[in-house]
């Protein structure tokens, strides 16, 4: 007669712990890829927004000109997206002032030819597009009106965001660079210090 016990590994419930452990490998594994699924996907999407920021992003520079003709005070935008303008301040010694007239009193400004002003509050300018802000009619009247700027020390600061919602200001001094930077939101300007070109 024989007294072997029957083996473990042959046993219904050694058979079932088996399963048991081989399903929960299994739904592990199912996480693991659902999880990296998750991550590849994320990542894709950061990096396609990356792209997009790239193709709409706008890059506005304020300047003068007192050549061929062309004697004015301009904004460009040298981006590739289109530049949102969302509110223009000119301060002179820090005041706001309220538009090209009042500019040109503060400045004690009177030029000797005709003169004409475009509007950039609100205006939404192209990749390349070219505005004439202010354009006089010869160079002595741009070289006087900058020099002015200079001597009271006069500051134009425009604020403007891409088509998605990033925001930016660059500020004009003539005789120095634009400096622009980014900031969260483009701050409410109060209608007072509003600048109505």
């Amino acid at each position: 007669m024989s007294d072997a016990s029957p083996s473990t590994e042959s046993t219904p419930q050694a058979a079932a712990k088996r399963r048991v452990r081989w399903d929960a490998l299994a739904a592990i594994i199912a996480s693991l890829v659902g999880l990296l699924a998750l991550i590849v996907a994320g990542y894709t999407a950061y990096i396609q927004r990356q792209q997009v920021r790239a193709q709409v992003w706008p890059h506005l520079i304020l300047g003068h000109s007192n050549a061929l003709g062309q004697y004015e005070l301009t904004a460009l935008n040298q981006g590739v997206g289109p530049a949102i303008i969302e509110s223009v301040e000119v301060r002179v010694a820090g005041k706001p002032v309220a538009d090209w007239k009042a500019l040109a009193a503060m400045l004690e400004f009177q030029p000797k030819s005709h003169w004409v002003a475009s509007t950039l509050n609100g205006m939404v300018l192209t990749p390349s597009e070219h505005l004439h802000w202010i354009r006089f009619d010869n160079a002595d009247d741009i070289n006087a009106f900058t020099a002015a700027w200079k001597r009271f020390h006069v500051e134009a600061r425009v604020c403007y965001s891409s088509a998605l919602g990033e925001h930016w200001t660059t500020m004009f001094v003539p005789g120095s660079l634009n400096r622009t930077q980014p900031v969260a939101n483009c701050p409410e300007v109060d209608a007072a210090q509003r600048f109505v070109d």
